[in-house]
């Protein structure tokens, strides 16, 4: 075993990633097989005069990579070799939504069989986030970041001083960039994103000749809510509004027994919102879409089913053209497109 990991010491490849390399090299060619033992922490390090640190931190990179594993009081052994040949796609994303997940699903069936893609969630927390960069550097040939934070009085950030020092510590040939682009990023990577203000705005005004029949807009905006959303949305709303010379309003979110009346059209973004006024829209007995509309902001099945007018970016596409920008080797920003999908709510 030992007469298969390769060390130069004149190299500038970190010793750790010269045995994670090593090690996954002799798999991928057939000299190391799946229960194989390999050499405990202590023996590799004598063997190459090396701290038990720098073993340890390649051995933990392979376990995290699920190429190895460890049994106490055993040792450690080769657990799989499908993975090695493969491309290792770390995805992080902020929040689990269900337009989440239709983007990383589109992802992974674009990316196809040779690959693999891991799926980890940071909640909008800077300290998660940056644990988990620093826990996987190195062990991925891809890095796929949806980059939305929270201030502690749960304000959105797009990013920290912290969190803009470790993504660009990752190798930009490495870095994929999706949804939310405002870190600014130079040089040659790839950016899938949305544009929140115009977006929001150009789909108001796609749906313009509609909404105009209406006496009053009220987006329920959450200030304060544990996944916050971009202030941009906001901005693009307010845009619309005062462009068109339309009344509108701002909520936090639906409130219990909310007054409603004729000529009332809500434009929503948190699910649970949509659902509690619907449900008094129902109760009220207005007719929705004609008495009271309502646009809601991310198309789910939900939306879908209760044949609800959204706008919406696509998040299939979204998924899709990082994964071909990866497969065919691209660079350069490309912005999703957003639209307005009409049903049967305004």
């Amino acid at each position: 075993m030992i007469k298969f990991i390769t060390i130069d010491e004149d190299s500038r490849v970190p010793k750790y990633q010269q045995i994670v390399d090593s090690i996954i090299f002799n798999i991928s060619n057939g000299n190391l097989k799946i229960d194989q033992k390999i050499p405990s922490i202590n023996i590799l390090s004598e063997e190459f005069y090396m701290s038990r640190d720098t073993v340890e931190k390649a051995y933990n990179i392979l376990k995290e990579r699920k190429v190895i594993s460890s049994i106490k009081g055993k040792g450690y052994y080769i657990t799989r070799t499908k993975l090695i040949s493969k491309v290792n796609i770390l995805f992080l994303f902020n929040k689990l939504s269900s337009y989440k997940m239709a983007t990383f699903n589109a992802f992974v069936n674009r990316i196809g069989a040779n690959s693999h893609t891991d799926l980890h969630i940071y909640h909008c927390d800077e300290s998660l986030f940056l644990n988990l960069i620093d826990k996987y550097k190195g062990a991925y040939d891809y890095y796929v970041i949806t980059p939305h934070f929270k201030t502690d009085n749960l304000k959105h950030i797009s990013f920290t001083d912290d969190v803009a020092k470790a993504i660009k510590s990752i190798p930009k040939e490495k870095l994929v960039i999706m949804d939310n682009i405002k870190l600014g990023m130079d040089g040659e990577i790839i950016e899938v994103y949305q544009d929140f203000e115009n977006d929001i705005y150009n789909a108001l005004t796609e749906g313009l000749p509609k909404i105009i029949k209406y006496q009053k807009l009220i987006l329920v905006y959450p200030e304060n809510a544990i996944y916050p959303y971009p202030r941009r949305i906001l901005q693009g709303f307010k845009k619309f509004c005062v462009e068109n010379a339309l009344t509108f309003e701002i909520l936090n979110h639906v409130y219990p027994d909310m007054v409603l009346k004729k000529g009332d059209l809500f434009i929503t973004i948190e699910e649970s919102d949509l659902v509690n006024l619907v449900k008094q829209i129902r109760d009220d007995e207005f007719v929705l879409g004609k008495e009271i509309g309502i646009i809601s902001y991310n198309d789910t099945p939900l939306k879908e089913l209760l044949g609800i007018t959204v706008i919406s970016t696509d998040f299939k596409v979204m998924g899709e053209t990082a994964a071909r920008m990866i497969l065919n080797g691209e660079k350069g920003k490309t912005k999703v497109p957003f639209n307005l999908i009409d049903r049967n709510s305004i």
